[in-house]
């Protein structure tokens, strides 16, 4: 390996480990992007998430949850597939902290791209909505057309 591949590889693994400090994050995902967005906010996010989907496309669960963790989102679980819906548990210190520091915090944003992602895993119309549960995790149904 030549020295100039080397620092491209060590380049490129700082590129993917460097640390954003999740109060910048914050400010722009729940106070910021609402403002400006206005009243129509949360689906504005939700078609956003949709879009993101489009553009990573995934071909398996185990994928999904860890584009979720990569992405700093949470820890995402399939915790229940029925016959046309598929609920996820989102859970994790970035959601636990957004829930403490915005009760409002949406989640629109992973709702949309979960919907997507399945969409294109079922090749049928699907749709997602998300819901508190408990205090530090959020569950997202995802569910398609027979």
């Amino acid at each position: 390996m030549t020295e100039a591949n080397k620092q491209q590889e060590q380049q490129e693994e700082m590129d993917t480990t460097l640390q954003v400090p999740v109060f910048g994050y914050e400010l722009i995902r729940d106070m910021l992007i609402p403002d400006l967005l206005g009243k129509d906010h949360a689906q504005i996010i939700y078609w956003s998430g949709k879009q993101l989907a489009r553009r990573f496309t995934i071909g398996s669960q185990e994928e999904i949850a860890q584009f979720f963790k990569e992405a700093g989102w949470g820890e995402l679980e399939l915790i229940e597939q029925k016959k046309n819906e598929i609920k996820y548990l989102l859970s994790g210190e970035m959601v636990k902290r957004r829930l403490k520091l915005n009760k409002d915090a949406i989640f629109q944003l992973e709702a949309g791209f979960l919907a997507e992602q399945v969409q294109r895993q079922k090749n049928k119309t699907a749709e997602a909505i998300e819901e508190q549960k408990k205090r530090n995790e959020i569950y997202i149904t995802v569910q398609w057309d027979k």
